[in-house]
């Protein structure tokens, strides 16, 4: 729990500096996200290597200073996804490769979120629903137990606990929306990304499953690795962003 706390708090800390700070948090924590992301996939450390050199290019390119302008979103984007093919075609490993994307868009998306005129409410947002799921979902388990959710994934989950979170991250939306000035669409739809963050809490768990491992790492004393901690922030951080940037670029 102390080790939660401490989470958040860096992170909350980084999320109000913004710029640099925020930057520079990101990016370590996507190059350890992708070195245990290699050890899922049995790589080398050559091929781990080769990846987070692949993935430092386009998260250079995140920095403050270069996302000045829109379209710079999208050559960043395509730069990730030509990442992900180096990687593809040196190794010749396609989960490795694929790795590059799922560590890299998440930042960028975040990135993106915290520029936004209302950043650090949008960024927080994206964050803070994913922690009130995760919560949610422990106490709810715990508490109320019952059928499992995906039993031959993840033996712990329960339909209580998916519902516990999807509860307390819509509440979290509707006080960002009453206190902060969320708006209401993004409002409306948080309970969709708990759900959706617990897909992606189920899709790390079927990871390590294949691998044939409790943790994704251990670097973090008691909480296993970073992938375990921020396996729902991956999905959602981009469909986050798309729900902010889409009115705008179709106006």
């Amino acid at each position: 729990m102390v080790a939660s706390v401490a989470m958040i708090a860096v992170a909350t800390l980084a999320l109000l500096l913004g710029g640099v700070p925020f930057w520079l948090l990101c990016v370590v924590i996507s190059l350890l996200m992708m070195a245990e992301w290699a050890d899922l996939s049995g790589a080398t450390q050559r091929e781990k290597r080769t990846a987070q050199f692949a993935l430092s290019v386009p998260l250079a390119l995140m920095a403050p200073a270069s996302l000045i302008l829109e379209s710079r979103y999208f050559f960043t984007l395509g730069l990730l996804i030509g990442a992900g093919f180096f990687v593809a075609i040196v190794t010749r490993r396609t989960q490795l490769a694929s790795g590059v994307i799922y560590c890299g868009l998440p930042v960028l998306a975040l990135v993106i979120l915290r520029r936004e005129e209302a950043g650090l409410v949008l960024a927080l947002w994206s964050l803070a629903l994913v922690w009130a799921t995760d919560i949610g979902a422990f106490f709810a388990g715990r508490t109320l137990g019952g059928p499992k959710l995906a039993p031959r994934i993840s033996p712990s989950k329960t339909w209580s606990g998916l519902l516990g979170g999807v509860a307390l991250a819509a509440a979290l939306g509707a006080l960002l929306h009453m206190r902060a000035g969320l708006p209401f669409r993004l409002a409306a739809a948080t309970p969709l990304l708990a759900v959706l963050a617990q897909l992606g809490d189920l899709f790390e768990s079927s990871l390590k499953r294949r691998a044939g491992v409790k943790d994704s790492g251990h670097i973090l004393p008691g909480h296993g690795g970073v992938l375990d901690r921020l396996d729902g922030v991956v999905p959602v951080a981009p469909v986050a962003m798309l729900l902010v940037l889409l009115p705008g670029l179709a106006g």
